[in-house]
Parts: C-alpha cells; sequence; structure tokens
C-alpha cells in the first residue's frame, strides 16, 4: 500500500475524538493527547517509537490485541505503549480469513520495523 492509502485507513481507524497522531511507514501510528503540549512532536514520537516499538518475545512488548475495524477494511493491532497502534490491511495477509493470531503477529512484525527505523509519513494536528 502507498503513503496515501496508509493515511486514509489509518485516518478512518481512529477515533474521530483522537485529532492528534502521527503515522509511520510501516502502519504504527501514536495517539497524542495534546499534541500542543509536546515541543517537537516528530522528535516525540521518535522517541516513543524507538522505545515502545521494536518486539522483544517474552516481554511486555512482545503482547498484543487485535481489534476488529467497521468503518475501513482491516484491523488495528494493539500492545506495549500507550496510544500506540498498528494498522494491518487484508491485502498484506496471505490468509483470505486470517485469525486474531496471524493478524496480531503479522502487526506486531509491522510495529517492530517501525520501532528499528522510525520515519514518519504524517502527522495529524
Amino acid at each position: 500500500m502507498d503513503n496515501f492509502s496508509i493515511i486514509e485507513h489509518v485516518t478512518l481507524a481512529i477515533n474521530p475524538k483522537f485529532k492528534d497522531w502521527v503515522l509511520f511507514k510501516n502502519g504504527t501510528y501514536i495517539i497524542f493527547d495534546d499534541i500542543a503540549s509536546v515541543g517537537n512532536v516528530k522528535d516525540e514520537a521518535i522517541k516513543l517509537m524507538k522505545e515502545y516499538g521494536p518486539v522483544f518475545g517474552g516481554t511486555p512488548a512482545g503482547d498484543f490485541n487485535t481489534i476488529y475495524l467497521t468503518e475501513t477494511e482491516g484491523w488495528l493491532v494493539s500492545g506495549h505503549g500507550y496510544g500506540m497502534y498498528t494498522y494491518v490491511h487484508p491485502s498484506e495477509l496471505e490468509n483470505d480469513t486470517p485469525n486474531d493470531l496471524e493478524i496480531g503477529l503479522f502487526g506486531r512484525s509491522k510495529r517492530n520495523l517501525d520501532g528499528m527505523d522510525p520515519e514518519i509519513i504524517h502527522v495529524n494536528k
């Protein structure tokens, strides 16, 4: 998926009450409660992504939950880190009827990629 498509799906996936968020190239995003209180939002988002993005099995960073979306196709995978979610589109998975484990593991792998090499593609404020 291109950046425009990811931004479009994530915008539909996020509860509209949350206006401030930062999206990374592999589909992980961080919601900020009050972006105005953050000095440099890009620096803060990268700091949080480096801290909570990488996945280490057997730690809280390896845990996840799968959230089914109603406003767009796909799922969100939540895990370690407040307000951090990863968007997974059905076209990214090989299985046409994936289960929560498949979705969650794939989303977790995408979050790990963002954590290891954080690249911001969109700031919503």
